[in-house]
């Protein structure tokens, strides 16, 4: 068979994984707060984030394990990116609102720590064992503190309706076998898209920053994309956040500890901006207790495919833009 059209077929089937797995995943994660009481955009934060953080720290580990620092800091940073421009940019324009309250608040407040110790990193050129230790310490302590103020009514919630009967043992195999499908699918479609572009001749640095980066946000997307469509808001945002703060403190703390430590390039200052930039946007928004509307959506989804160009070397060709 033609590589192509293999690689093609890798794409659209991990697409249709990708979003099964998503719709498993939320329907799964929405009966499981209902059955443990707990706020939706908790179980988002947490049950949901962790599962589709999981390509993101597949590729870590393996780029850490065939000696790739590069991919592994490149693929998180692409990919908080991608969560807040393209994944919340597509959850507003389809209408998926959260409520701003206290959750979306103090998760937000996370995403900001969390950016702040990867800028260090950044800074210092190397991301040490302990300092992978701190992060995953943190985390922890993190989703315990949250899970408690859910169980302690703190949160005000209202639960959403799904198709899942009520009934625990089934809403973990949903979410399990989401999990699991999002997994499989989202390295289809890395690999199907990665071998059409190096068909092409894109250089393996770009196919890192944009391909692995926009592949293992995928599942993100696909959560919230079905979320969205169904108004399951809180999800969708709880999504997006836990993710960011999953992929900085989890991925690269576990990274961290599974290398011994991670050096980080230089190069990675222009992406460390760009997530400073937007991350702190999309912060902003929430903080001032406003929501993202579809106007800012749309504004945000075309910065994204802006930034890709430019990652692609497609807009090098304009005088006031030098190229990668």
């Amino acid at each position: 068979m033609d590589g192509t059209l293999l690689d093609t077929l890798f794409v659209l089937a991990g697409f249709a994984l990708l979003m099964g797995g998503g719709e498993g995943l939320v329907q799964g994660a929405t009966r499981i707060s209902q059955n443990l009481s707990v706020s939706p955009l908790v179980v988002g934060f947490t049950v949901v984030a962790v599962g589709t953080s999981l390509p993101e720290l597949a590729v870590a580990i393996e780029a850490i394990s065939t000696d790739s620092p590069d991919i592994a800091i490149g693929g998180v940073l692409g990919s908080n990116v991608a969560n807040v421009m393209l994944v919340l940019g597509s959850a507003a324009l389809l209408g998926a609102s959260s409520q701003i309250g206290e959750g979306v608040i103090r998760d937000s407040i996370a995403v900001i720590v969390a950016t702040v110790f990867m800028t260090g990193f950044v800074i210092a050129g190397n991301v040490p064992l302990f300092g992978g230790v701190v992060m995953i310490a943190l985390l922890s302590g993190y989703y315990f503190y949250t899970y408690s103020m859910a169980i302690s009514s703190e949160d005000e919630y209202q639960f959403e309706d799904s198709w899942l009967p009520k009934n625990m043992p089934i809403a973990i195999i949903a979410c399990v076998t989401g999990g699991v499908m999002i997994w499989f699918g989202a390295e289809l479609l890395v690999t199907g898209a990665k071998g059409i572009a190096e068909t092409f001749g894109i250089s393996e640095a770009v196919i890192g920053l944009t391909v692995v980066a926009l592949g293992t946000s995928l599942p993100e997307l696909a959560v919230t994309v079905v979320a969205g469509i169904r108004g399951q808001g809180g999800v969708a945002v709880g999504n997006v956040l836990g993710s960011n703060v999953m992929n900085i403190m989890g991925i690269i703390g576990i990274a961290s500890i599974v290398g011994g430590g991670i050096p980080v390039a230089s190069e990675f200052y222009r992406d460390i901006i760009v997530v400073i930039a937007t991350s702190g946007f999309v912060v902003a928004i929430f903080l001032t207790g406003k929501e993202i509307s579809r106007s800012v959506g749309s504004f945000m989804i075309l910065a994204y495919l802006s930034y890709m160009a430019y990652l692609g070397g497609f807009l090098s060709g304009l005088p006031f833009i030098a190229g990668p």
